[in-house]
């Protein structure tokens, strides 16, 4: 079994559910199990044990409710991740999921009730490998150190990843999302969770963004020469827009390149850009100008601004995974993908799908008129070599359609 290196968190009032989650997660190897009957006692606990990775959080309960906990815990950062298991209305427990991330925690998942393994051991794999490797790591899952993290850049440590865009019908790539993976010399893999907000707070992420686009630029160029025309998106923060050379550096390491702004697109999560300032609206502006795509990334996983939205320059919508992810069982997650097609259609915006994990999901978009997505059932994210060899396989063995 693989040995799991995680803090969780049972906080569930009913003595019997309570003791098969704590049964359940140590069989599946994780580290450390807690467990508590109501979020008074759960906070007792924490301030005596430290924080915890995980909190597997039931929502109704005698004393101190899962709604009042997650809010203690959402100012104190004792959680840095949360499964919401409960028996409320699917509809309450998206408008939990809401309130979850206005908090600032990480919602992971929402596994109802009764608890399966299987789910459960995704949820826990997800979290441990940054959603996506599927081996057991070797490295702690700790929150990098800003020294580490400066070494690391410093040493050329960080490396682009791709995660690939896909046509729902065809199965064509559209392109491919560029991440982030720490290769650590003797930890191996480290998932961005856990140094990305390091680079963040020290004010690095702009030197992250100009090393990946050096690295993907090069892997776009292999491609390229093998006859595969990759649009490259990555991420950006609504706070760099502020950086008033943004917009000429990546013009210098274009040209270096001698690569166009039509093959990138850069991704920015709305929440982000509802404060957007002045200069942020010009440094969206001169990147169009430079032909560079923008896309509204997690889209409706905030308050979205239907006026923002008119107002920013953006010529693309990503819709939020958690919609896909409960199409199946919530009718309002169906209503929800209809309706922003339809407002893409209407503003002219393509939407992509976040978050596809199977066949069935596919078929479903696909019905709803979705055309692009992206997700584990048509690749995981890659390294670029790895990228370049599976694009040579499938060409390969493709056969054309009637």
């Amino acid at each position: 079994m693989c040995r799991l290196p995680l803090r969780v968190l049972v906080l569930e009032d009913h003595p019997f559910q309570r003791a098969v989650a704590v049964s359940m997660l140590q069989s599946l190897g994780c580290h450390e199990v807690f467990e508590a009957s109501d979020g008074a006692q759960a906070l007792a606990l924490l301030d005596e044990i430290g924080s915890v990775d995980i909190a597997l959080c039931d929502l109704q309960m005698e004393g101190m409710d899962g709604l009042e906990f997650l809010q203690r815990v959402g100012a104190s950062g004792q959680v840095k991740s949360i499964i919401i298991s409960s028996s409320l209305s699917a509809d309450l427990r998206r408008a939990v999921h809401q309130m979850v991330r206005l908090l600032g925690l990480d919602l992971l998942g929402d596994v109802g009730k009764p608890l399966h393994a299987q789910v459960l051991a995704d949820l826990l794999n997800r979290f441990v490998s940054g959603s996506s490797i599927g081996e057991c790591p070797s490295a702690a899952v700790a929150m990098a150190s800003e020294e580490s993290v400066r070494r690391a850049l410093e040493a050329g440590q960080l490396h682009a990843w791709y995660q690939p865009k896909f046509n729902l019908r065809s199965g064509e790539i559209c392109g491919v999302e560029v991440l982030c993976r720490w290769l650590h010399p003797t930890r191996g893999i480290i998932a961005p969770a856990l140094f990305v907000p390091v680079l963040e707070r020290c004010g690095l992420l702009d030197e992250l963004l100009f090393l990946q686009l050096e690295q993907a630029l090069k892997v776009q160029q292999s491609a390229r020469e093998q006859g595969f025309v990759l649009n490259l998106a990555f991420n950006l923060q609504a706070s760099q827009l502020a950086n008033a050379g943004l917009t000429a550096t990546l013009k210098t390491i274009l040209s270096r390149h001698a690569a166009r702004g039509s093959g990138l697109t850069f991704e920015l999560t709305e929440s982000g850009l509802l404060e957007a300032p002045a200069t942020s609206f010009e440094s969206l502006v001169r990147m169009r100008m430079m032909g560079c795509r923008l896309s509204i990334d997690d889209f409706g996983a905030g308050f979205s601004s239907l006026q923002r939205l008119c107002q920013l320059p953006f010529n693309e919508i990503k819709l939020d995974a958690d919609f896909v992810r409960n199409l199946e069982h919530e009718p309002r997650c169906r209503a929800a993908i209809s309706s922003t097609l339809a407002l893409g259609e209407a503003l002219g915006m393509a939407v992509v799908i976040e978050g596809i994990e199977t066949d069935a999901q596919r078929r479903e978009l696909l019905a709803l008129g979705c055309t692009q997505g992206q997700g584990y059932w048509y690749a995981r994210p890659m390294a670029g070599s790895d990228l370049l060899h599976w694009l040579q396989q499938r060409s390969a063995r493709q056969v054309p359609d009637d």
